[in-house]
């Protein structure tokens, strides 16, 4: 396996900026997006990298864009190297893999969550009042109860090192109008729909997951990576069970090995023993051979 990539330096194109995973240059009107194999929890970047991450995140979201092309377009123009601008070319190995050639959309200011189950934040809201992002839900749900229907739960998208916070679809609405919100609700639940339909025939389900969405050309696409093991919770089928928590091909399994430090999530993170960087990439990896092979 190659090494790691922390980051990535390419002197003679332009950086515009450094994400918690992917590092964005400029090429004329198109990005050059590289997946890093940083990988973050609680919004904070980890001092540790999770080895050939970028490459997965970056081969399961062009899997999902082309699945979901019909029902909504995407920024990808290509991820072969081959097809980039010649100023690519000397950093040929550095993006085989791990890079995308993209459309220069304007994102919008929202994470869009959807949910299935009630789990992490989710769950806790719950307990709470009831509600999930002003959703009220059925009483007598347990953690991980699958929901009558999916629910879209936004997000604001925080600066690197704060939170993001959970806001209500009047909130969203605020932000960037009620056509736009009525638009990206319909819009994920179909992906998600059609996503957790198919996942379940690798055995896996997708309890919820994070989008992003952007407008190019005065259309609306979706942008950054979609229902990666970064951005989703996928948990084995066969070991379903409500009423606890879940094993699972994702994050989580670094979250609650966080969970279980004195560690304040906030800078800086902690150093991650050989043995949960290692198992955190089993993980990702066999997320990618089920939903993809």
């Amino acid at each position: 396996m190659n090494a790691p990539l922390i980051s990535t330096s390419m002197p003679s194109l332009s950086l515009i900026g450094r994400g918690k995973v992917r590092d964005i240059y400029a090429l004329d009107s198109q990005l050059l997006i590289v997946a890093t194999d940083r990988i973050s929890a609680f919004d904070v970047i980890m001092p540790n990298p999770i080895p050939g991450k970028g490459r997965i995140l970056t081969r399961m979201s062009a899997f999902w864009f082309r699945k979901m092309e019909d029902i909504i377009g995407n920024h990808i123009i290509s991820i072969n190297p081959d097809d980039y601008p010649e100023a690519c070319r000397p950093y040929r190995d550095i993006l085989t893999g791990r890079s995308m050639l993209v459309k220069k959309a304007q994102p919008l200011p929202v994470e869009c969550i959807v949910r299935g189950y009630l789990s992490g934040s989710g769950w806790k809201d719950y307990l709470n009042d009831g509600a999930v992002s002003g959703i009220r839900l059925p009483t007598g749900l347990k953690e991980s109860s699958r929901l009558p229907e999916p629910i879209f739960t936004p997000s604001t998208k925080a600066p690197e090192g704060e939170h993001d916070m959970a806001i209500t679809k009047a909130e969203t609405e605020n932000l960037i109008g009620r056509e736009l919100t009525a638009k990206i609700i319909t819009t994920s639940i179909a992906v998600y729909n059609r996503a957790t339909a198919l996942a379940l025939t690798r055995g896996i389900i997708i309890a919820d997951t994070k989008m992003e969405f952007g407008i190019f050309d005065g259309d609306l696409i979706i942008i950054d990576e979609l229902l990666t093991p970064d951005s989703s919770r996928f948990w084995p089928q066969d070991a379903y069970e409500e009423g606890r928590g879940q094993s699972s091909f994702d994050k989580q399994f670094l979250r609650d090995y966080l969970l279980s430090l004195a560690w304040d999530q906030r800078p800086p993170a902690p150093n991650l023993p050989d043995d949960i960087i290692t198992k955190t990439a089993e993980k990702y990896e066999e997320a990618l051979r089920r939903l993809t092979a």
